[in-house]
């Protein structure tokens, strides 16, 4: 049996990330799901080194990176229209977990059950979820610095309101990672080495 599965996550380079910003450096939804897997991964190792949690590390990262792969099929949906209203946002989360299934479908069926927990959420990677959603903020939030270092200041008020959200998660792990890593992403290249 052919199988598109592969074929179709592939195009996830094409799917562009900021529709209604002017940027500066554009992004994709590949290279933002990579980065959303790097963050998760390392949340889910602060958890455990830092504060004593077992979270499965590896797994988490897979979340991240199989986070937006809907977005193939629904485009990415720019924040202020997604959660404009209740309804419209109830609505593209329908579109999304129809998305869901179609890539689903288009695997043979003795490898959906590998794939099923990363399209839809487990009760028991309910915390890594917490994690991914944290992971995304943060990623929204270093694209945020990348511009205003870049001298675009479209991304001000996306950067504050970032910010905001990030604190109301109320996640440690979060605060470790903004305490100590962040800052580096406000650094140019020779000031890392």
């Amino acid at each position: 049996m052919e199988s598109h599965f592969y074929a179709m996550l592939s195009r996830m380079k094409y799917i562009e990330r900021w529709a209604l910003m002017k940027n500066s450096e554009i992004e994709n939804i590949s290279e933002h799901s990579m980065e959303v897997a790097m963050l998760t991964h390392g949340l889910a190792i602060i958890g455990n080194v830092r504060l004593g949690k077992t979270l499965n590390v590896e797994r988490a990262a897979l979340i991240g990176l199989f986070h937006d792969c809907t977005e193939i099929i629904t485009g990415d949906m720019p924040t202020p229209i997604k959660y404009y209203s209740e309804d419209i946002t109830n609505a593209f989360k329908e579109v999304e977990e129809k998305a869901a299934a179609k890539l689903l479908d288009m695997l043979p069926q003795d490898m959906q059950e590998y794939y099923e927990g990363l399209f839809y959420k487990e009760e028991e990677d309910a915390y890594l979820w917490q994690l991914e959603k944290a992971a995304d903020k943060l990623s929204a939030l270093i694209k945020c610095i990348k511009e205003e270092n870049a001298g675009n200041r479209e991304f001000v008020l996306a950067k504050k309101t970032l910010e905001e959200t990030l604190k109301k998660m109320e996640l440690t792990e979060v605060e470790i990672f903004m305490k100590d890593f962040l800052p580096s992403y406000y650094k140019t290249l020779d000031e890392l080495h």
